[in-house]
């Protein structure tokens, strides 16, 4: 009963959480079947339908999907599979239908999650377990982070094709002006990334009359939580226990408290704005950025200036590196009739080729080693775009695997607005109100937690 009060509550609020990079907003359609209603079969004669939901997504992967399931529907006349495309741009248009869905138990077959909601779902039932489609051996091709992200209580409920990044980017041509030595940040590699006290210091020498000196992701939602968690990581203390179960001690540690003064700082100096505008880094006003890997494609395509990226920065104190990741993946509803069919096709779906061809639709990381073998991964052998692969193998740490993480989220992002407004607004750090917005995220995820989840 706790479990599903929490459920209701938690999908009334629409989750709270965003993805990862950009979505379009016009809402598409890929179906290709003529009866898109899940049917049961009762015999091998009989056809099974199966529905899928995602966000809708930019031209080249809705002509994915159009493509790959005439292609899976033309070889398997007993197995159609429809998809409804639903546009999540500046609403919560997917989340809500997601809700509504599972309060009247009229769920779609398959639907995508954002990476952080997959043990919410699995811990309420929602989900249900995939380790029937994916072997030990088949999981060893993806990178860790994705099948660690994707797991719950010991069992897989989701797969993803793609995966998500965040790394410092840099205007070369700000930075040479600046006197930062541009050749140094080209030649760092994984083993030797640039310390907190050196991004603070290339802040520090590029905040001009022009231009600041770096951008932070500031959409005061899961991106916060999301791009900076590496920092607190870093620093020798993750948000919340590795058992997902309390956040006391953990978001509000002195480690935490230290890793949230460093970054309040950088807006109290005003090395940051704190409502940058739309492609900052891009438009010229910012000369580094904590930026995403989806910025990759837009910069290659749209910058009129050199730049460069290098590995995400790490605590001057431990020397930790660490790196986001995470990003939407395909989980099988409790609503669905015929899992094992559905498991069928998430294991065709997931496969190389289609796992590269995605990756490259998207502009994204693959999630399986093997698709960088593939040709439409080419791109990712060198420059940027190898760098963030090597991250994920490497550096890459998922974001806490709790049913209370979506509460979390919004409360996080929400005591980091106020912290960095308080920055911006005085100019100074005030690690005693930061201890108090920390302890309010933390007693918050407490009573989230002990009053629908704990046993």
């Amino acid at each position: 009963m706790k479990k599903l009060i929490a459920l209701v509550l938690a999908l009334a609020m629409a989750l709270s959480l965003v993805a990862c990079g950009s979505s379009s907003s016009t809402t598409t359609t890929s179906d290709t079947t003529t009866d898109s209603s899940a049917a049961a079969a009762t015999d091998s004669d009989e056809v099974i339908y199966l529905t899928i939901w995602s966000p809708t997504d930019e031209a080249a992967v809705e002509e994915w999907w159009v493509e790959k399931l005439a292609e899976w529907n033309e070889a398997n006349p007993n197995i159609q599979v429809s998809r409804e495309a639903i546009d999540r741009s500046d609403s919560y248009a997917y989340d809500n239908k997601i809700a509504t869905a599972v309060t009247s138990n009229d769920l779609p077959d398959i639907f995508y999650v954002d990476g952080p909601q997959v043990s919410y779902y699995a811990a309420n039932g929602v989900t249900v377990p995939l380790d029937d489609y994916f072997t030990a051996e088949d999981l060893e091709d993806f990178v860790d982070s994705a099948v660690t992200q994707n797991t719950y209580d010991g069992q897989l409920y989701a797969i993803g094709a793609t995966e998500s990044s965040v790394a410092f980017f840099y205007n070369k041509d700000y930075l040479t002006e600046c006197g930062v030595d541009v050749d140094d940040l080209d030649s760092r590699t994984i083993d030797n990334p640039i310390t907190w006290s050196e991004f603070l210091e290339i802040a520090e020498k590029c905040t001009t009359d022009s231009y600041v000196g770096t951008h932070i992701i500031m959409d005061h939602g899961e991106g916060l939580p999301y791009a900076l968690e590496p920092l607190y990581v870093s620093e020798g203390v993750d948000y919340i226990s590795d058992d997902g179960t309390t956040a006391e001690g953990y978001v509000n540690s002195a480690e935490a408290v230290t890793t949230t003064a460093w970054l309040a700082n950088i807006i109290a100096n005003g090395y940051a704005n704190i409502d940058p505008i739309d492609d900052e880094f891009l438009n010229g006003a910012c000369a580094t950025m904590l930026g995403g890997s989806w910025d990759i494609a837009t910069l290659e395509e749209s910058a009129d200036f050199e730049w460069g990226v290098t590995y995400y920065p790490v605590s001057d104190d431990t020397g930790t590196a660490v790196s986001p990741c995470g990003d939407w993946a395909a989980a099988i509803s409790k609503n669905c009739e015929n899992v094992d069919a559905a498991g069928e096709f998430l294991q065709w779906l997931m496969n190389t080729e289609n796992v590269a061809t995605y990756a490259a639709a998207i502009a994204k990381p693959a999630t399986r080693s093997s698709a960088y073998d593939e040709e439409a991964m080419a791109d990712y052998a060198e420059g940027a775009r190898a760098l963030i692969v090597e991250q994920l193998e490497n550096t890459a740490s998922p974001r806490p695997r709790s049913p209370s993480y979506a509460n979390f989220s919004s409360d996080y992002a929400e005591a980091m607005t106020n912290i960095f407004s308080d920055a911006a607004s005085t100019g100074t750090v005030d690690e005693d109100y930061i201890q108090s917005e920390l302890d309010r995220v933390s007693a918050n995820f407490t009573e989230n937690y002990e009053t629908y989840y704990a046993e």
